[in-house]
């Protein structure tokens, strides 16, 4: 017994954690840090306040039709500036964007993670980072002259399919319609084009977030639905999905929030026409907010010019808000949050 209490008495005290940095490195590098965090933060709002003062005015004389409304005349004392085409237009391509940009990227995911020897990964992984930072102008001049001829191809046989009959029962889908009487030759400035650049665009945001879940799961819990006879394609739907819906949906909201904001590319290929158009993807008009911002700043009156800075508030606005949930959503999905 008093062997046992004179090792006891020999453990050394528990050491205190710490969390504030005292050697001179550590504190360069906390304020350094601290500095570089609080400098985005500062810039954000700063931003948000000039967006506000610069568009109060427009907020006051045009009202809630300016989000809702559809006219736009710059006509001195006729003034009318209404953004309604224009904001849907930004919702209808980013929708798009995301049908046709997940599946693309929770493959390429998938693939780099699950199947690629690692030298091939690497390769992968580099091309989807190049794609990222490629701009803009060079994605929209190459969806206007390579990727049109063939998404307009894809939309005529899609416009095939616009009215369906079974026996005497025949109905239009309207998705795929002309609804204005268009000549259904020529899908050049549709939504559908605009949507399918805005996909390839966002592919590489969504690749690198999910690809990051990906690589964070129990390859034990994988590696043990292969050995109970799984096949890749029900694992990867009854295991590996369902764990990292959370992250992949904060991928998918970060693309989001990206093709939201797109401008340079859509504007290339997209026919701007202050005209909502709902739900007819092959229709050759349609809008988006970043594009009209840049088709009518260059020459535009100062009241226009205000309304173009009240609309990229909106814009703003609601690319932070799918941006802010995005990260929420990551950072929950995150598997060393639930232990």
């Amino acid at each position: 017994m008093s062997d046992i209490q004179d090792v006891t008495a020999e453990v050394p005290a528990r050491r205190q954690l710490r969390t504030k940095p005292f050697s001179l490195a550590d504190r360069l590098f906390y304020g350094i840090t601290k500095s570089a965090s609080s400098i985005s933060v500062i810039l954000v709002v700063a931003i948000l306040l000039f967006l506000l003062s610069q568009s109060f005015s427009t907020f006051q004389t045009q009202g809630f039709d300016f989000i809702t409304g559809s006219q736009w005349n710059n006509a001195k004392g006729h003034e009318v500036f209404q953004i309604g085409p224009m904001l849907w237009g930004s919702v209808l391509i980013s929708i798009l964007g995301i049908i046709g940009g997940v599946p693309m990227a929770i493959a390429a995911a998938y693939f780099i993670e699950f199947m690629a020897p690692k030298s091939v990964a690497k390769v992968a992984t580099v091309l989807v980072d190049l794609l990222a930072a490629m701009p803009s102008i060079v994605i929209g001049l190459w969806g206007l002259y390579v990727l049109t001829p063939v998404v307009a191809h894809w939309g005529s046989l899609l416009y095939g399919l616009h009215h369906v009959g079974i026996g005497p029962v025949s109905f239009d889908i309207p998705l795929f319609a002309m609804s204005d009487g268009s000549d259904p030759s020529t899908f050049g400035g549709s939504p559908f084009i605009a949507g399918w650049i805005v996909a390839v665009m966002i592919v590489p945001i969504i690749t690198s977030v999910t690809r990051e879940i990906f690589s964070q799961m129990d390859r034990d819990l994988i590696n043990s639905a292969l050995a109970l006879g799984g096949s890749r394609s029900s694992v990867f739907m009854r295991v590996i999905l369902p764990t990292a819906s959370g992250g992949v949906t904060g991928g998918v909201l970060l693309g989001l929030g990206r093709a939201l904001g797109e401008t340079v590319a859509i504007f290339y290929v997209l026919n701007l026409v202050s005209d909502i158009n709902w739900f007819n993807i092959l229709q050759s008009k349609g809008g988006s907010v970043a594009s009209l911002v840049l088709q009518k700043f260059g020459e535009g009156t100062p009241n226009e010019i205000k309304a173009l800075m009240a609309a990229g508030l909106v814009l703003f606005v609601l690319t932070l808000l799918v941006n802010w949930l995005a990260a929420v959503i990551v950072n929950r999905a995150q598997p060393w949050r639930k232990l």
